[in-house]
């Protein structure tokens, strides 16, 4: 995963933002690392399903790198890119940011994570991927 995708932020739209609040929050008082990754997920299917024109599920969380912790108030931002396409499969890179202090603000990379969703029909059974659509 790329550590220099933050100047390129700008030019991206995230798949999902959102603001965690008191009632996400772990013992320690921070963000809790599952609500992190739940939310991991969603972004990650939305590039997914639209490479898939359909329906995914995920079957494997290949990776997830907690590098900073997330508190309340943090705006996150979820950027998902599919970095790869099999006959069934999607795989997508997740990378979550926090921008952080409104009245001095910042940017950090707090997350980053690797996902692979398969395609399925509406029994729920495997199918192809189709081509990519120009």
């Amino acid at each position: 995963m790329d550590d220099d995708f933050l100047p390129h932020l700008s030019e991206k739209q995230p798949a999902l933002r959102i603001i965690p609040l008191p009632r996400d929050l772990n013992g320690a008082g921070d963000v809790f690392g599952g609500w992190i990754m739940a939310h991991i997920d969603l972004a990650g299917s939305v590039p997914a399903v639209r490479r898939a024109q359909g329906r995914v599920v995920t079957v494997a969380v290949n990776s997830v790198i907690f590098k900073q912790p997330v508190s309340v108030g943090d705006l996150l931002s979820f950027y998902a890119d599919v970095v790869k396409v099999g006959r069934t499969s999607i795989t997508v890179d997740v990378h979550v940011y926090a921008e952080r202090d409104p009245h001095a603000p910042r940017t950090v990379k707090v997350t980053e994570a690797q996902l692979t969703y398969v395609a399925v029909n509406t029994e729920g059974g495997k199918r192809e991927v189709p081509p990519e659509s120009r």
